[in-house]
Order: C-alpha cells, then structure tokens, then sequence
C-alpha cells in the first residue's frame, strides 16, 4: 500500500475497538494493551489499492469505516469481484495462514479508516492462543464458501437469479432492505456481466414491483417474489 496517502491517526478509542472485535476477545487486559500499541490505525482514501496479486503479504487489515472490495481480473481484463465489505471486517488474513503472496486486488470503495497490525507482531502476541487463529480460520472458511457459491451461481444460472440472490444476500449483511452505496457497474461485476445488461435486469426487477432504484440505493419491496427469482 502507498504510505503517501495515508494519514496516521491514533484516536483514543483504538483500544476499546480493538478490544471488541470478537476474533481478539480471548486476549488477557495485558496482550490487548501490547495489540494496541503495535497497531495503526489509518485513514486511506477512496480509490487506493492496498495490494495486488503475487505481491508479498505482511500485514494484517482490519476495516474500522468503510469499504473495501477484493476482486480479480481475468486475463481478458474483465473484473470479478470477491467479495465487498464492511466495517469490523478482516482482510489480508491469508498471509497468516502460510501463504506469502496475496492473491486478489484489495482496493477502498469508500474512504476508509483500517487498523494494519504486522504478521510478526500477531503471530508473537497469539503465540498459545489457538482461538485467534481458529476465528481467523472461520472468517476465511465463510469467505470462501461465499465464493465458492457464487461462482456456481455464476456456472448455473441466469443475470436475473444472480442478481436478486446478491442483492438479497446484500440485504441480509446490512441488515436492512435498503441496499446502499453500490453502482450497476458495482453490482454487474460483482455477478459477471456488463453494467447496460445489469441496469436492464434491474430495471424488469423494479416494473415486477420486488425492488425500487434510486441513486446508488436499491430498496428490496417484495423479499418473497425476489427469493423466487433468484432460485429460479
């Protein structure tokens, strides 16, 4: 990640929110205060990207505020995204789990304030303590299924059962019917396809009456009739 564009801040309330992220919250008073003081805590623009494929990974991120999408890109060029997301997230977590190098793009959405703790220096701290590193391995296992499944959904159905089964599981994460902060371009590449054939499926969603668009916010109107599409 470019340095030149962060700015470091230390709040006064690094602690208490390191302190309640669950995959820190078997650490004695003692291993939280020694977290904090390793830990930065960042402010990184919109835009910037904190890594890329094949390039060696040696920090942990954790997302405070904001954004974050991780995503590939095929040899095309066309762009496949991961996953997005959202406050009091981990990303970046592979590199403790034995491997080196990274192997999506991790890029800010939105502007964003991260805690970036060195491999080192988590590694000495959760030295003994194998809850850490199984919580770790439970974000990663959900993260991979959450691929896993859309990929087949990618493999076996249709633009519009894509579409209403991400903005339904979108719903779900934000725990709102309201879905905010996301482009066509943003959902189109998020389920494969080209942002004019996501805007027109979009548009037939909305004349069914199970959503309604806004700018960057789609509401969901009728959950029932989308969960039908997106098994369809």
């Amino acid at each position: 990640m470019d340095d030149k564009s962060v700015n470091i801040a230390q709040p006064a309330d690094k602690l208490r929110y390191l302190s309640e992220l669950e995959v820190f919250q078997d650490l004695s008073p003692r291993e939280m205060e020694e977290l904090n003081r390793v830990t930065t805590l960042s402010t990184v623009p919109k835009g910037r990207v904190f890594y890329r494929p094949e390039e060696p990974g040696e920090v942990l991120f954790i997302l405070k505020e904001g954004k974050v999408q991780l995503y590939r890109i095929s040899p095309e060029g066309k762009k496949l995204v991961i996953t997005t997301l959202g406050p009091h997230t981990l990303f970046g977590e592979m590199v403790l789990l034995g491997t080196k190098t990274h192997n999506t793009f991790a890029e800010a959405l939105e502007d964003c304030i991260i805690c970036v703790i060195n491999r080192s220096d988590l590694e000495r701290l959760t030295l003994g303590k194998p809850q850490v590193t199984l919580r770790i391995l439970e974000i990663t296992g959900r993260r991979l299924r959450d691929a896993e499944t859309r990929l087949e959904n990618m493999a076996f159905k249709g633009i519009p059962a894509r579409l209403a089964s991400m903005l339904l599981r979108l719903a779900e994460e934000q725990g709102s019917n309201d879905i905010t902060g996301l482009t066509h371009q943003d959902l189109a590449e998020s389920v494969g396809t080209y942002r004019e054939t996501a805007t027109q499926v979009l548009n037939d969603l909305k004349a069914a009456g199970y959503i309604d668009i806004g700018r960057k916010r789609i509401t969901i109107l009728d959950v029932d009739g989308l969960t039908a599409v997106a098994e369809n």
